[in-house]
């Protein structure tokens, strides 16, 4: 009999302690930890992969104020004021609220365990089965305030109060992301945002996404191999069911571009695993000029002769405004590697009045004599755009899988209104440049030594150190 008194406890323990049996996987892990400095988090992930799950856990972590031993992120010593927030009245009550406080007729089989739930949930007046707002006890015995809403909500209704902590669960428009930004101004609060980026290269994302724009922003990605509650025989499955064009959004939190993205082609047709490159294969760094908010980038190819494919094994990428740090990175590789540029290497530098391809040139690097044209002379960025296509198409351009910059800007690359975003593209371009300019590689030198050259092995050449 005592046997079954505790199952039964147990089970009771389970249905009204949900937060209990939450175990994160790496990736929900970090999001966690990013909170101890990162006031702003975005959590993009695929579809049933957790990442309503990590939101609501940390959301009920803060309303609670009963952080687990392995906690590491933001913590609230306080009672809060708390937001949270779905796409619709619809989502948030069927989604977001189920999260938090569990069936309507049993309040407290959520996240937020049924002790902690004060009183009963005041219900909107408006919305049928909507909570308006629910008050929690927090372990320094304070009460925090859970208050939920809709992006379908008027926005004058998110144009008021100081919030400590919002949960916006799927991605919001500008205006009301732009809102709760104001929200947490005095309160020195956090947001996250947690959604299947099926929207593309919204303004909401591009705050985040590839790079976030301010160091208060930070983002994560999670993909269908992390997680491990979905069986290996299971992804295939899983990836086939959705449209081709969709499969990258909903499997791997990869925003979703769709007919505006300059390259069709997946990025297992294009990525391979890391090898070391044979000595006899030809070699050419492709460099694009950093200006304004664009990095300078490099990338680093090997031409394989015998089948015409070009592999990128290595790439460079940084916001540094001085020459000489970018010049250093070259020479990191073997010296006698030529570096092809653009035209508009050729502007002269207002300091010292020498053009940019000639600075370089004094530092050491092997730059061409001249900038990257086609064979036939020109340099224009459609037809360029054209022999990459082709390039990818038939398996001719491969590059290493751990080179995520690369891949990050690839994702995005994109037009709007049938031109060519000219943003966050430096890698792209220096892409470009590389695979117009096959007939400027080089070989190593007959009789050569095996070089180690400010630290970077020859023999090594695909270990990205950036």
């Amino acid at each position: 009999m005592e046997a079954l008194r505790e199952i039964a406890k147990q089970v009771r323990d389970v249905k009204y302690q949900k937060a209990k049996v939450y175990n994160p996987y790496d990736k929900q892990l970090a999001f966690h930890q990013a909170g101890s400095h990162k006031p702003e988090r975005l959590f993009f992930a695929g579809n049933q992969l957790g990442k309503t799950f990590c939101g609501g856990f940390e959301t009920q972590a803060h309303l609670t104020g009963d952080y687990p031993d392995w906690w590491e992120g933001k913590r609230f010593d306080h009672g809060i004021r708390c937001w949270a927030a779905g796409v619709s009245n619809k989502a948030t009550r069927e989604r977001v609220q189920v999260m938090l406080l569990g069936d309507e007729n049993d309040w407290g089989t959520g996240m937020i365990p049924k002790s902690a739930i004060v009183g009963k949930p005041v219900m909107n007046r408006a919305i049928t089965g909507l909570v308006d707002y629910v008050t929690i006890r927090h372990k320094s015995g304070e009460t925090s305030r859970l208050v939920f809403k809709s992006y379908q909500m008027d926005l004058d209704t998110w144009a008021s109060d100081e919030i400590d902590f919002i949960w916006l669960d799927e991605e919001p428009p500008q205006d009301i992301h732009t809102e709760c930004l104001a929200r947490i101004t005095n309160t020195n609060g956090h947001i996250i945002i947690t959604f299947t980026p099926l929207l593309g290269m919204s303004d909401v994302v591009l705050l985040f996404y590839p790079e976030p724009n301010t160091d208060e922003r930070w983002m994560i990605r999670m993909e269908l191999e992390d997680a491990k509650h979905i069986a290996p025989e299971d992804r295939e499955r899983i990836i086939a069911k959705y449209p081709e064009y969709q499969r990258e959004a909903r499997t791997r939190g990869i925003p979703m571009l769709g007919s505006g993205r300059v390259f069709p082609y997946l990025e297992s047709t294009i990525a391979e695993e890391a090898f070391e490159i044979p000595r006899h294969w030809a070699r050419l760094n492709a460099l694009d000029l950093g200006y304004g908010d664009h990095p300078t980038a490099c990338a680093f190819f090997a031409h394989d002769r015998d089948t015409d494919v070009l592999h990128i094994y290595d790439t460079y990428k940084n916001k540094e405004v001085r020459l000489a740090v970018h010049a250093d990175a070259i020479l990191m590789r073997p010296k006698w590697i030529p570096t092809t540029y653009p035209h508009d290497a050729g502007k002269h530098d207002p300091g010292s009045g020498e053009n940019y391809a000639n600075l370089y040139r004094q530092k050491g690097v092997k730059m061409t004599s001249e900038h990257a044209t086609f064979p036939e002379g020109g340099f224009n960025v459609e037809p360029g755009i054209e022999m990459l296509s082709e390039r990818m198409g038939s398996g001719r351009l491969r590059v290493f899988s751990h080179l995520e910059q690369w891949f990050d800007e690839y994702r995005t690359y994109h037009r709007k209104d049938g031109i060519i975003v000219d943003e966050r593209d430096d890698l792209m371009s220096a892409t470009r440049y590389g695979a117009m300019m096959t007939r400027a590689f080089r070989t190593e030198p007959t009789g050569m030594r095996q070089q180690i050259a400010r630290g970077y092995d020859v023999l090594d050449p695909y270990a990205s150190r950036h």
